[in-house]
């Protein structure tokens, strides 16, 4: 009887198994939150929590050990000097799954396997929202100058026939002015002649 003994084969090889193990430990330690399957779930955080442990006491074997299981240096080092640290004062139930129903298409049951001390990164959230409004609001402004601006030119469209007629008198005014200085100058340069 192999009764509670061994773990779930994942209907997989054993090299895929293994590889894909290591995949998705990787992932959980780059971004502290993955989604997946249940059943996968359940068998890589069997895995984490054994590197957890092992990230508590930052020591050359214990490295050796963890880079066994993680092929990427930045990881491993970011299991032994953050999320080693950060797990110190617990004894283990360093993860956690969360189900968010079921997977359209195979009804798969999808669950998140995240750290225990994750933090949503809300500040991003709020920023992206705020780039939403500020894009919101531009339009709307846009149309407010453009309302303001055909204002601005229908007051101007109708002080400028006003300003026209202001226009045409003037230099009618000019025009007779300067007619009658031509006219006062000639008689002057004719008596000039004649001496």
């Amino acid at each position: 009887m192999n009764h509670r003994n061994g773990f779930n084969p994942l209907s997989r090889t054993t090299a895929h198994r293994r590889a894909m193990s290591r995949n998705m430990v990787t992932s959980l330690f780059r971004f502290e939150r993955i989604t997946t399957t249940k059943s996968k779930a359940m068998e890589v955080r069997k895995a984490a929590e054994k590197l957890i442990t092992r990230g508590k006491v930052d020591t050359v074997h214990n490295r050796r050990q963890a880079a066994k299981f993680i092929q990427d240096e930045k990881i491993l080092n970011k299991l032994f000097t953050e999320i080693g640290p950060r797990m110190q004062d617990r004894k283990g139930g360093y993860t956690r799954v969360l189900k968010i129903g079921f997977r359209q298409g195979d009804a798969a049951d999808m669950v998140i396997l995240e750290l225990v001390d994750y933090k949503l990164d809300t500040e991003a959230q709020e920023k992206k929202a705020e780039k939403k409004s500020s894009k919101a609001a531009k339009p709307a402004a846009k149309a407010e100058t453009a309302a303001e601006g055909s204002k601005t030119t229908e007051k101007k469209a109708a002080k400028a026939p006003a300003k026209a007629k202001k226009a045409s008198t003037t230099t009618k005014k000019a025009a007779g002015t300067k007619a009658k200085a031509t006219k006062a100058e000639k008689p002057a340069a004719d008596t000039e002649n004649k001496e």
